[in-house]
């Protein structure tokens, strides 16, 4: 057993020191740009790598990037994901803009000699890139890793959404995005950032307003209200019938989920709960165990606390400030998944602070 979070790591507080950019994010954009074209030029094919279960602002900003390097460096560029996407919403995002993304497993690495990973970074591990693959050009607004490598290029932890940074990019090389590719950042950035609600810089408004009068709001109706199957409804039946309250904390297990990302979106909406501080979902799916953490107490930096729980367990994590992921293989029988899960949520209960006991069901809880 791994030791109890108390005695292994310190109680997070304010950490001003998480976002520690590259030197490149202090650059104007004109000069990034310039300094990413002239890495891109001459290369014979490319490909741009999200994060696992995309979402989408890491398939927008993805998109945007490959759009960027066809028109202004010549390279042609394929976007791939790992992992599937399983929200509606998200499902609806890739059809209704026609996103030309591809999974990972239609990808032959070596075919490309320029790879790029967007709204992730390669100590994350949240992606499929093979670990002997090196990268030429990280993209992310997520804070940098203390255990991040280098890249050639890279541009880091500078903006509520990575949508936003391509859009700057977009904007520095005069690039006028079709309806398709600015719908695609505008819903990356809305969605990312809560309407703007959230984890939000002023370049996030700005290109959210420069978007808006270019995006086509019919495809985004249909993008934001697509139908839902019933797996949807019965997943979130669920998620309320498992749901415990421990005081200012809201825990669920969602057991097995049909889609790794539907643990996110319960997560945000269990936050809607009077009276909570945080909450805590967690579901398997093939065999890994995913969770997801959502925080209103500024204080506590999400993703590093995440980090610092799962990442010791064999898992990946990232984040930032108020919400956070994070994925842990599962192993060995099923008392031994048990006691892995049990272990996990007792580390956040710890070090986030919760009553002590069993918890109130949700649906016996106080009015």
């Amino acid at each position: 057993m791994s030791p109890s979070p108390q005695s292994a790591r310190p109680k997070p507080g304010v950490d001003p020191s998480e976002a520690q950019p590259e030197p490149a994010t202090a650059q104007p954009v004109k000069v990034k740009l310039a300094r990413l074209l002239k890495l891109a030029r001459g290369r014979r094919r490319g490909l741009i790598l999200t994060h696992d279960n995309p979402d989408p602002d890491s398939m927008a900003a993805a998109v945007a990037l490959a759009h960027l390097l066809d028109r202004r460096a010549g390279l042609s560029c394929k976007v791939g994901y790992g992992g599937i996407i399983g929200r509606a919403e998200n499902i609806a995002f890739v059809k209704v803009l026609k996103l030309p993304v591809s999974p990972v497993s239609q990808i032959v690495f070596d075919e490309h000699d320029l790879i790029a990973l967007v709204d992730t970074q390669k100590a994350a591990r949240n992606h499929s890139l093979p670990p002997q693959v090196p990268v030429d050009v990280v993209i992310d607004h997520h804070p940098m890793r203390d255990d991040s490598l280098p890249a050639p290029f890279s541009d880091v932890g500078d903006s509520g959404a990575t949508s936003t940074l391509l859009v700057e990019y977009l904007r520095a090389a005069r690039i006028e995005p079709s309806s398709e590719v600015a719908t695609a950042l505008y819903y990356g950035i809305k969605a990312d950032t809560r309407d703007l609600g959230r984890q939000t810089t002023g370049t996030d408004v700005a290109s959210y307003l420069w978007l808006f009068p270019r995006i086509d709001r019919g495809l985004l109706a249909q993008i934001e209200h697509p139908e839902l199957p019933a797996r949807y409804f019965q997943l979130y039946h669920a998620a309320i019938e498992r749901a415990k309250v421990y005081g200012p904390a809201i825990i669920t297990d969602l057991g097995e989920v049909y889609s790794p990302d539907m643990v996110a979106e319960v997560a945000e909406r269990l936050m809607y709960l009077e009276g909570t501080r945080w909450s805590l979902a967690y579901g398997s799916y093939r065999s890994q165990l995913y969770l997801s953490l959502r925080l209103k107490d500024r204080r506590t930096n999400a993703g590093r606390l995440t980090r610092e729980i799962c990442e010791d367990l064999g898992g990946s994590a990232g984040g930032h400030g108020t919400m956070a992921g994070a994925r842990i293989p599962l192993w060995g029988t099923r008392s031994q998944r048990t006691a892995l899960k049990r272990q996990t949520v007792r580390r956040f209960r710890d070090v986030l602070g919760s009553d002590p006991g069993r918890g109130v069901s949700l649906l016996s809880a106080d009015e």
